[in-house]
């Protein structure tokens, strides 16, 4: 018998005590019969198996993988090579104890043992009789207990039903057989020639596909004819599942379509990748998992996230809408939900930072240690909305990066200017290829806090096109009322803004819509005076350019008398980014000089200021002399501010035409047309002959006809020319004005007042006029900006005519 088994040794499915076996049947009924006549020693070394169940009389192939269990096959295979075989009820303990074991286990004989190529040892045994474990004898070197047999209840003459019930387990075994892919079509050969009824039992209860547990529970039956029925309700159970899965394939079943393929050889390119070292979509996915606990957003965010990505488990990795939905579940991890960096509410500090960094901007260092002031008392103040508007070069945005430093959070800007798709502000929608979120959403990312300091630099250069009104989308960003819930179109969530501080810069009111105007506090930054200009270059710019061109602090000096002759010489703004650019010049120089060997002077002198920048360039916007008749001076606002500019008038024999040159707008036009006809109503008041207008021509021009010009401040400034040129009078000196006119000679208030005195203090202006209403915009200007100025206030043109014309004619005066 032992040689016949010996013959199907390559049959078997040798594995290891952790794994399942193949049982062969090679046993007849005598065999049968006489292995129930052996008496069983009293003790027996007790071998534990992890995952399989012997039953009597089956043969089973196993690996000893354990040390214990290696010495105990290696002794008794010297001996009479008779072990006890039982199972774990705990696979994974490595040390098995009395407590560790089932107590009912099976006889074993040891058939064969091998030494494999690997190192392991195999053996063959075959199951003989059922035990029963009494007690541990001992546990080294291996496991030894005192055992006693198990009897087994058979039915002595086999009835008619309990035949019936074997013939079922056949004929069942044998269907198993034919619908079963994983079981040889030899295994029936093997079914049909068992003539034990007995061994029939055991040896389809050792295949069962059940778990060990559940087979250890049909080994420790002893009634037979139980056995049998417990065996059969399981192979009912494992027919009715072969036939459902037979079922399901045989619907499903179909050829290989495109998709399949495609599928296939993705999973074929995921298997190189993680061989290379690369990360499997499903390792990706698990990360994506792990870092979704570490956040800290609500239960509406979590619920759709895990939405999110269980729709991203079901795509296909090739489709174009996968790398979409991996960005949108990256962007969800990034966000900085419910993440607040913590203010910093030392005031004096944030004055001391402010100051540092700023000379000068009083009224909005004000305004924000007021905010600090108001969050430090509440703790939960909605961000206002501020817009820094003015001129360029004045500091807006350098402002921002300051406040976000004085008040300890982090610092974004954003440029708006040229910006005309409002997908950039709202983001596109997940259903576009290629589709992102809007630019304010990545920078929140980019910041990693919820509550930074954003600037929103030129927001009046918003532009509107086919592609939407940019200026309308920010009206949600900057509404405190609303932004709490921002929603953007790629995010498909509302996000709360309503703690980030926005700071919007302009250099201009009149473009932005008026809706957003509303939503923003208006801070009006004005610009410097040349006090101011010279100690910022002290301060900032000159040491800034040394830094920036590889200079010590001391290698360049420049006198607070040489800045003011290149602040007054060499620009003209209202900001210091031209002077910025003339100190950088300055620095080359000095470089050159440095990297040449050249000697040079360290503390700069006006000579070296004209060799390193060349002759003034701005003493044209000096003022001019008063010796020719109907040449005025006017105030004027620009984007960069203040500057003065020159009213001409000249007459010429004609019939009475006005021509006007300049590059002049409308409303400039339509100045002087006012200004011609207040002067022929009232041509007797003002001493004007009426013959004049129907035998001249008058021709009124404003220089720099390259800049176009435009607005109704120049209005008192052409009525003056022109009666200064009708009359001959000179106009006082050093004096300039602006104001708008009506036909009824009302003059009218006109705006950006202080930026027009500063550029009358750098055209060393002595007297300004100005409308009576305008007062109250001088009341509001520090009186160090005001100092060696004199204000007149009038109401209408008699006024300004009485102020601004002497009674003195000019020399070679013509005669009208």
């Amino acid at each position: 018998m032992a040689q016949s088994k010996l013959k199907l040794l390559d049959k078997l499915s040798f594995q290891d005590l952790d794994g399942d076996a193949e049982f062969i049947p090679l046993m007849s009924a005598e065999d049968e019969d006489a292995m129930h006549k052996e008496d069983l020693p009293d003790t027996l070394p007790i071998l534990p198996l992890r995952n399989t169940v012997l039953f009597p009389g089956v043969v089973v192939p196993i690996t000893a993988g354990r040390d214990k269990s290696i010495k105990l096959i290696n002794e008794t295979n010297k001996g009479n090579k008779i072990i006890g075989v039982v199972s774990q009820k705990d696979e994974s303990e490595e040390e098995p104890g009395i407590d560790d074991i089932n107590t009912i286990g099976t006889v074993a004989q040891i058939l064969r043992v091998l030494k494999m190529p690997d190192g392991n040892t195999t053996v063959i045994i075959q199951g003989k009789k059922r035990f029963e474990v009494v007690d541990v004898l001992q546990t080294q070197p291996y496991m030894t207990a005192s055992i006693r047999e198990v009897g087994e209840a058979r039915p002595e003459n086999e009835s008619d039903e309990f035949l019936a019930i074997i013939d079922s387990i056949k004929e069942m075994a044998l269907q198993i057989i034919k619908v079963s892919p994983n079981i040889p079509s030899e295994a029936a050969f093997a079914i049909k020639n068992i003539e034990s009824s007995s061994f029939l039992i055991n040896f389809v209860s050792s295949n069962l596909n059940i778990s060990v547990e559940e087979k250890q529970a049909l080994l420790e039956i002893n009634n037979l004819k139980d056995r049998a029925l417990e065996t059969l309700r399981y192979m009912n159970i494992e027919i009715q599942k072969l036939s459902l899965r037979n079922d399901i394939q045989s619907k499903v079943q179909s050829d290989i379509n495109q998709q399949q393929r495609e599928y296939f050889l993705q999973q074929q390119m995921r298997t190189i990748q993680e061989e290379l070292g690369g990360s499997s979509i499903e390792e990706e996915i698990d990360e994506m998992r792990v870092r979704s606990k570490k956040k800290k957003w609500s239960k509406e965010v979590h619920n759709h996230f895990e939405k999110e990505l269980t729709k991203m488990q079901r795509m296909n990795p090739q489709v174009a809408e996968y790398s979409i939905q991996r960005n949108y579940l990256d962007l969800l991890l990034d966000l900085p939900w419910d993440h607040y960096s913590k203010d910093k509410f030392d005031l004096k500090r944030a004055r001391k930072v402010l100051d540092r960094d700023h000379y000068g901007l009083d009224d909005v260092k004000k305004r924000i240690i007021e905010y600090l002031a108001v969050l430090k008392l509440r703790n939960d103040m909605k961000s206002p909305i501020l817009c820094l508007y003015g001129p360029p070069g004045v500091g807006k945005t350098s402002l921002g990066k300051s406040v976000a430093e004085a008040l300890g959070r982090k610092y974004v800007r954003m440029s708006l200017g040229g910006l005309r798709d409002e997908a950039e502000i709202r983001g596109h929608r997940k259903t576009y290829i290629g589709a992102m979120p809007g630019r304010i959403v990545q920078s929140i990312k980019k910041a990693g806090t919820s509550n930074p300091v954003f600037v929103l630099d030129e927001i009046d250069k918003i532009s509107a096109s086919h592609q939407g009104d940019p200026s309308s989308a920010m009206l949600e960003v900057l509404d405190p009322e609303q932004n709490n819930s921002f929603y953007d179109n790629f995010l498909e969530l509302g996000y709360d803004l309503s703690k980030v501080m926005f700071i919007a810069t302009s250099n201009s009111l009149s473009t932005i819509q008026p809706a957003l105007r509303d939503r923003m506090e208006i801070i009006h930054v004005t610009g410097y005076t040349v006090e101011e200009k010279v100690e910022i270059a002290k301060r900032h710019l000159l040491p800034k350019q040394l830094k920036e061109h590889g200079l010590d602090k001391g290698a360049l000096q420049i006198p607070k008398k040489q800045l003011e002759k290149i602040v007054e010489g060499y620009t003209r703004e209202s900001g210091v980014r031209s002077l910025d650019k003339q100190i950088a010049k300055m620095v080359r120089f000095a470089a050159m000089k440095i990297a040449m060997d050249e000697p040079y002077e360290k503390k700069v002198t006006n000579e070296i200021v004209v060799e390193a920048l060349g002759s003034p360039k701005m003493e044209r916007g000096k003022y001019e002399n008063n010796e020719v008749a109907g040449v005025v001076t006017g105030l004027a606002w620009t984007s960069v501010g203040g500057d003065i500019l020159f009213i001409e008038s000249a007459i010429s024999k004609g019939k009475g035409t006005l021509n006007l040159t300049g590059n002049l707008g409308k409303v400039m036009k339509e100045s002087a047309t006012i200004a011609m006809e207040y002067i022929k109503s009232n041509a007797e008041a003002l001493d004007i002959s009426p013959d004049i207008f129907d035998k001249y021509n008058v021709h009124i021009h404003v220089p720099e006809g390259a800049t176009p010009k435009d607005g109704p401040s120049a209005g008192i400034t052409m009525l003056t020319s022109l009666v200064s040129l009708f009359t001959q009078r000179k106009v006082k000196k050093s004096l300039a004005m602006t104001g708008e006119i009506t036909l009824r000679g009302k003059v009218l208030p006109v705006g950006g007042i202080k930026e027009k005195i500063l550029a009358a203090k750098r055209a060393h202006i002595k007297e300004i006029l100005l409308c009576e209403e305008n007062r109250r915009d001088i009341d509001e200007i520090k009186e160090e900006y005001l100092k060696g100025l004199t204000f007149h206030y009038v109401k209408d043109m008699s006024e300004v005519l009485e102020v601004a014309l002497t009674k003195e004619k000019v020399k070679n005066a013509k005669t009208l």
